[in-house]
């Protein structure tokens, strides 16, 4: 499979994953030092343990339901990736779901993707 391939299967996984509100699988596949920017506060996150905290607050609201790729974008070289696209976020009843937009930079370590950045951003318009 190619990096482009790996990255995207990825990234599917982890949208299923926050769908179902599985907290393993959530951070399966990130980074250590992790940085995300996040829609509601904190805005900035940074490390595994404050991106697991700040997905806390998004399943409290949530729990499982909505979390899905409508159009994904993956450019991916031998070492770094990146990849942006829209999602549809909401409960499973589609009366709440909104569009959420994201963007992903991705470091290959030891033979695997890991993400190391992500920004969540709602449009507003």
């Amino acid at each position: 499979m190619d990096a482009e391939h790996e990255v995207r299967d990825l990234l599917e996984r982890w949208a299923g994953a926050v769908a179902a509100a599985d907290r393993e699988g959530l951070v399966a596949e990130h980074a250590e030092d992790v940085a995300m920017f996040d829609v509601p506060p904190s805005v900035r996150v940074d490390g595994l343990e404050g991106y697991r905290r700040q997905w806390e607050l998004f399943f409290d609201v949530q729990g499982a339901g909505t979390f899905r790729f409508d159009e994904l974008t993956v450019v991916a070289g031998d070492d770094v990736a990146f990849a942006f696209g829209l999602l549809t976020c909401g409960t499973t009843d589609p009366a709440t779901h909104f569009p959420v937009r994201l963007t992903v930079g991705l470091r290959r370590e030891g033979g695997r993707w890991l993400v190391a950045h992500e920004h969540h951003s709602v449009p507003t318009g």
